[in-house]
């Protein structure tokens, strides 16, 4: 499972970093103080504060705050969306699938997302929207396309299995499926954070998937 970059900010010898090196860290740095306990909304004051770094020093790699959380983003979005296609495979896109196949990668897709989560608590406070509020709205847009991508991935592979049970629509059937299987994943997110990352979301998963799909 891929997981973001080490988020280990405790003192070391101060050196200077390279250009990228700097910005890694301090996307490194932002992760970790989201994953931390409280919802405070935070500063690129105690963001500089924590790196040991002026504020201009920030704006030298980033020309915003929210320039900063579109590099976290980033980083969501490509691991995502590359872990759901990958499971889904081509076949989901060509309709090739058998009902249970499909049901099956629907189901590891669902696992992937709240493994992501569990590992990657910073994140998920970005994933569930709590830590865009007040952001740029751009933000917002961007992470609800990159779970259209998903919910849409989810359709593909559940299309086969709504067809097998002699659904007349299979396509509207597969779309509900899909949106009450993503509603289930995207409240354990919220559940996750709520609870200050106590209840996992992949609390008796397995189980809870068997019921849903």
């Amino acid at each position: 499972m891929t997981t973001a970059p080490s988020q280990d900010t405790t003192s070391a010898p101060r050196k200077r970093l390279k250009p990228g090196e700097r910005r890694a860290q301090i996307l490194q740095t932002l992760a970790a103080m989201l994953q931390e306990p409280g919802n405070e909304r935070i500063t690129t004051a105690a963001l500089s504060k924590r790196l040991q770094v002026s504020e201009a020093a920030l704006y030298r790699h980033f020309a915003s705050k929210a320039q900063m959380l579109e590099g976290l983003l980033d980083f969501i979005e490509q691991t995502l969306l590359a872990l759901v296609q990958q499971i889904a495979g081509e076949d989901a896109v060509l309709g090739t699938l058998s009902a249970e196949e499909g049901r099956a990668r629907a189901s590891k897709i669902a696992a992937v997302l709240l493994q992501f989560a569990e590992k990657n608590p910073g994140m998920v406070r970005m994933m569930v929207g709590d830590a865009l509020q007040g952001e740029n709205e751009r933000l917002q847009a961007r992470m609800n396309q990159l779970f259209d991508k998903v919910e849409s991935a989810l359709r593909q592979c559940l299309r086969p299995a709504a067809g097998a049970l002699g659904s007349h629509s299979p396509t509207q059937d597969a779309q509900v499926a899909a949106n009450v299987l993503m509603a289930f994943v995207q409240g354990r997110w919220l559940r996750f954070v709520r609870t200050g990352f106590k209840r996992l979301p992949t609390e008796h998963l397995d189980a809870s998937l068997a019921m849903l799909v």
